[in-house]
């Protein structure tokens, strides 16, 4: 049974309270958070059978989903990272990603594939992304960081005409809110994968 005190509704003004939650974890907990992670992510057939995997490089205390990718990038599957596009405010590419590819860093900081040098995929080729968040609920609803760069991003999603990647959303367990507001533009999450366990989102749930 979860702790009540642990689940709330969430305002404008708590997102920097969830962000710093997940910063308050230490080394270790991170450490151990993501190795829980993998191992449950190791469980979830769908991203088991994926092919073309899209995810992010932790940043802020966000879980970290390398273990996970790790083992599939040893098991031959393509794996991708997102890289803000150049002429587009606010929306993201994704590139190929391999172990030894060489890194730079963004106008935020963020280690990116360099776009010269790696293949992109459209997003029709994805089986799977897997998005970072600050907060999220059990309706699949998710709370980035504000800058709205997947929501524009994946907005391509929405009329249905495009085949649609999995949205698997990572989290700190304690990074679970009881609702969050809805927008008619959002994208709501497929799965949601915590240290603690998979979350199947269902349309009545």
């Amino acid at each position: 049974m979860r702790e009540a005190s642990s689940i709330a509704t969430i305002n404008p003004v708590n997102r920097s309270t969830l962000r710093q939650r997940r910063r308050s974890l230490s080394t270790r907990q991170q450490q151990v958070a993501a190795t829980a992670l993998s191992q449950h992510l190791g469980q979830c057939k769908s991203f088991q059978r994926a092919r073309r995997i899209a995810y992010y490089l932790a940043n802020d205390g966000e879980i970290s989903p390398q273990p996970a990718i790790g083992k599939m990038a040893k098991r031959g599957r393509l794996i991708y990272l997102p890289v803000l596009h150049p002429l587009k405010h606010n929306r993201l590419y994704f590139a190929r990603h391999r172990k030894q590819s060489k890194l730079h860093h963004n106008r935020f900081g963020i280690a990116e594939p360099p776009l010269a040098h790696n293949p992109l995929a459209p997003l029709w080729t994805l089986d799977i992304i897997l998005l970072p968040l600050v907060a999220f609920d059990r309706c699949g609803n998710r709370l980035g960081m504000g800058g709205g760069f997947y929501d524009r991003s994946l907005a391509a999603l929405s009329n249905g005409a495009m085949k649609r990647p999995l949205l698997i959303g990572l989290a700190h367990h304690c990074q679970e809110v009881a609702q969050l507001e809805s927008q008619n533009w959002d994208i709501p999450l497929n799965i949601i994968a915590t240290d603690r366990g998979i979350i199947h989102i269902t349309p009545n749930n």
